[in-house]
């Protein structure tokens, strides 16, 4: 074959064994972890989260509002009922007037008004352990978020691996139809073979050929998902074949279900559900407050307007002073014996949310529990094939050089070579397989306990 056209062939069916800088399966993990964008959205609902707990926080100081109001108009006005609905009133006070008159006259007033909430039977420490509650779930959540993308990165990270192999497999299969081709082609030109031997050696390496190129058909695929995964750019990444040399650590490490990030997540929406009980049962209670009031007011009305309409100035500077000033402060209890009522409902409605919850915490613990066993069998199963394709390996590789010897020497068929290299080829895929399919049980046995470091604890060093 042409060699440059061979060099072609090489360039274009493993792409990853020239481009791209080695990734690790650790710096996948690392990347996994930070960059993806539901993991930052989860992060910015932590942010959030901690805002709405400072702003609650705030609700234990007293409310302290200041009014400085200067205004102008007249004061007329009457004996009579008034009542504002959904608009504003005018408060024109004096003492009823005979007739309408339009004096008018500057005014002020200046107020400071103090309402402390002192005592409110926990509402407001509910409210905040309720506030403290949500983010503790939004960071189990986000936790829960990071494992579950590491262990889908770390499968990607393996899929593109086996992919590569294969790639790679096809490859060497590739150059022994091209042995196969060239001894066929050279015995049918002396005449020692039927040119129909050449004819069919040269279809089986088109077939490697073909091969070949849908191998690397699925590397750009799962080249695409794991750039996906990593939030960046399509790229070439060329794996750490340490994995497909060796088979993993057998993992026999005990872990807590309860320290599961998705147990985590359902145990903080749990807490936080019975958090929100009790601030439920507290909102229907009393609040006791202190208020103060202290008030300055001016005004160009003279204090004998009624009697004398002229006593009066229309001077900015005159209404804009303070010329009387009160105060006053109290104690104030509130209850709203109707919301007391309501709020039994509203309890109740909570506790059967939490109840719902419980459930799912149960559901999720039984789950968990059955995934584990099936890991773990997964896991020996896989050690066990891993065992059985390296004798087929052994098997076909022996099988292929003997009929390779005879072929040459004239002594077997072409249809036998061709099997023995079709066994070969396959034995190679399966043992390539095996070994990957290893490594991916030991990434079940870590979403199933929880804990992504088993799959780096699984490598020897």
């Amino acid at each position: 074959m042409n060699s440059k056209y061979n060099a072609l062939i090489i360039l274009l069916g493993c792409p990853t064994m020239f481009f791209g800088q080695q990734t690790g399966l650790e710096d996948v993990l690392m990347k996994a972890g930070k960059s993806y964008q539901s993991i930052k959205k989860k992060e910015v609902n932590i942010a959030a989260s901690h805002e709405r707990l400072n702003l609650q926080k705030t609700y234990y100081l007293p409310e302290v509002t200041l009014m400085a109001q200067q205004n102008f108009g007249t004061i007329n006005a009457q004996n009579g009922p008034m009542y504002s609905q959904g608009g504003l009133g005018v408060a024109s006070t004096s003492m009823p007037l005979a007739e309408q008159n339009w004096n008018a006259a500057f005014g002020s007033l200046y107020l400071a008004n103090v309402n402390w909430n002192v005592y409110t039977f926990g509402r407001l420490k509910t409210k905040e352990l309720l506030e403290t509650a949500d983010v503790e779930v939004q960071k189990s959540d986000l936790s829960q978020e990071i494992f579950q993308h590491q262990i889908k990165a770390a499968g990607a990270y393996f899929n593109l691996l086996v992919s590569q192999r294969l790639e790679n497999v096809q490859l060497e299969n590739h150059k022994r139809t091209e042995v196969i081709y060239t001894i066929a082609t050279a015995r049918a030109e002396s005449g020692l073979i039927p040119e129909v031997d050449a004819s069919l050696a040269k279809a089986e390496m088109s077939n490697a050929r073909t091969a070949m190129i849908n191998a690397n058909d699925h590397v750009l695929e799962y080249n695409k998902q794991l750039a996906d995964l990593l939030a960046e750019n399509f790229t070439d990444y060329q794996l750490d074949h340490y994995f497909s040399e060796n088979i993993p650590l057998t993992t026999s490490e005990n872990s807590s279900l309860e320290q599961h990030p998705n147990m985590l997540f359902i145990t903080q929406k749990l807490n936080k559900s019975k958090i929100q009980e009790a601030h439920l049962l507290t909102t229907g209670l009393p609040s006791l407050s202190l208020f103060g009031v202290f008030q300055g007011r001016g005004s160009g009305f003279g204090w004998n307007y009624v009697q004398d309409n002229t006593a009066y100035s229309p001077s900015y500077l005159k209404g804009a002073g303070v010329d009387r000033m009160n105060y006053i402060f109290g104690l104030n209890v509130s209850w709203n014996l109707t919301d007391f009522y309501r709020n039994s409902s509203k309890v109740n409605e909570q506790k059967l949310m939490t109840k719902a919850l419980d459930f799912n915490h149960q559901l999720l613990q039984q789950e968990l529990t059955n995934q584990q066993s099936l890991a773990e069998s997964k896991f020996k199963n896989a050690l066990a094939k891993v065992t059985e394709a390296k004798v087929q390996m052994e098997a076909a590789t022996d099988a292929y050089h003997q009929q390779k010897a005879l072929y040459e020497n004239g002594l077997t068929t072409i249809v036998d070579f061709t099997q023995a290299l079709y066994l070969l080829n396959r034995a190679e895929i399966n043992y390539e397989i095996a070994k990957n399919n290893s490594w991916q049980a030991t990434v079940l046995i870590a979403a199933s306990k929880g804990d992504i470091s088993i799959i780096t604890k699984a490598i020897i060093h």
